[in-house]
């Protein structure tokens, strides 16, 4: 491991939650596209250090709960509390939005797409810093946060097309960790990667959680990734919650056809695809 910075860090600016009351609460979320209703009342809770998965399929309004969480959307109804802020009401002045927009950071499926290809690990990490905490030497936080992730800081002068896919989700998670957030929203993180690179980068949050106490939200439509990472789970369809629950609980012994339908579309010995859409019609 580096050693420790010299400088001070900055500080958020929001102060730490109350150790009885959630981290994140979400309540009557809505949000319409024309006729679509993509978002209809949602509500949940994370705790303080908690690991909580919203499933579905496609379209079932997991990507536009997430956009609305990180700031990226505005909802038409309903509310995101951050330490017992909302969220959703708008500020002004670019300190305080920057300043919101450390606390709840996204960290995409595809990192390819989300990192500059010209631009070098180590100065795609600088630029963040520099944006959010100015007028500071950033270079023992930069080699800190790629230590931090299992890179080490010779990726530091790595472009992106230089990296593995897990390797660039690494640097996605250190570019998202780079603001000290209190909530990570991983959507669809490991979807694109080989299973054993989804099991390293796995592993890597379950590290980080435990060292940081930071807060998730697994945006997600593998079982699997959410019976493994966290704790609570929300299944929603066309937009609304349909189950929720301790994930265990849920996993093993589902109430609503549709996280039924989820776990058998699964695939394992004796699975049968046309029985899977067939009894997805009837839903």
């Amino acid at each position: 491991m580096s050693e420790p910075l010299s400088e001070p860090r900055s500080e958020p600016l929001s102060p730490a939650p109350p150790p009885s009351g959630p981290l994140l609460e979400v309540s009557g979320l809505r949000r319409t596209y024309g006729a679509v209703r993509a978002v209809d009342d949602v509500s949940f809770t994370l705790a303080a250090g908690g690991s909580l998965g919203i499933v579905g399929e496609s379209g079932s309004g997991k990507t536009t709960t997430a956009r609305i969480i990180v700031g990226l959307e505005r909802p038409d109804a309903g509310r995101v509390l951050l330490h017992g802020r909302d969220r959703t009401e708008r500020v002004r002045g670019k300190a305080h939005r920057l300043a919101r927009a450390r606390q709840v950071q996204l960290v995409f499926q595809d990192p390819f797409l989300s990192l500059d290809p010209r631009t070098a690990v180590g100065a795609a990490l600088r630029e963040t810093l520099r944006l959010h905490f100015p007028g500071t030497d950033h270079r023992h936080r930069v080699a800190e946060l790629l230590d931090q992730v299992g890179l080490g800081s010779k990726a530091a002068e790595a472009l992106p097309r230089h990296l593995s896919g897990g390797q660039r989700q690494r640097v996605a998670i250190a570019r998202a960790l780079a603001v000290q957030p209190a909530v990570l929203v991983l959507d669809e993180a490991v979807a694109a990667l080989d299973v054993s690179v989804q099991a390293q980068v796995l592993n890597l949050l379950a590290d980080i959680r435990e060292q940081t106490g930071i807060g998730y939200l697994f945006i997600t439509h593998d079982l699997g990734v959410v019976r493994c990472v966290t704790e609570d789970v929300v299944v929603l369809r066309h937009g609304r919650i349909v189950e929720a629950g301790r994930t265990a609980e849920v996993l093993a012994a589902p109430r609503h056809p549709y996280t039924r339908l989820l776990l058998d579309s699964v695939p394992r010995p004796g699975w049968d695809p046309q029985r899977i859409a067939a009894a997805r019609r009837a839903l």
